[in-house]
């Protein structure tokens, strides 16, 4: 059984048609979810969400995968070693 890390996904949503898909993947993996963070940067015309993870590397990356495949939506994350 693989053990679970921490981990941070840095979300940019550039589309605003996208953002309520990306609440509605994120509402499936919330038991991942121990924290997050969002703002609205309305300047620049983009929203961005940090979100901080507990599970394992591939519950993150299915996480990760979902949001990527949305379009507008940029994904990257940092996991722990440990």
């Amino acid at each position: 059984m693989e053990a679970n890390r921490i981990g941070v996904a840095a979300i940019i949503v550039e589309n605003p048609d996208s953002v309520q898909e990306v609440n509605e993947t994120l509402h499936k993996f919330s038991g991942l979810i121990v924290g997050r963070l969002g703002i609205p940067y309305r300047e620049r015309g983009v929203a961005v969400i940090s979100v901080v993870l507990d599970g394992t590397t591939d519950d993150i990356s299915a996480l990760t995968g979902r949001l990527g495949k949305i379009g507008g939506v940029t994904v990257k994350a940092a996991v722990s070693k440990k």
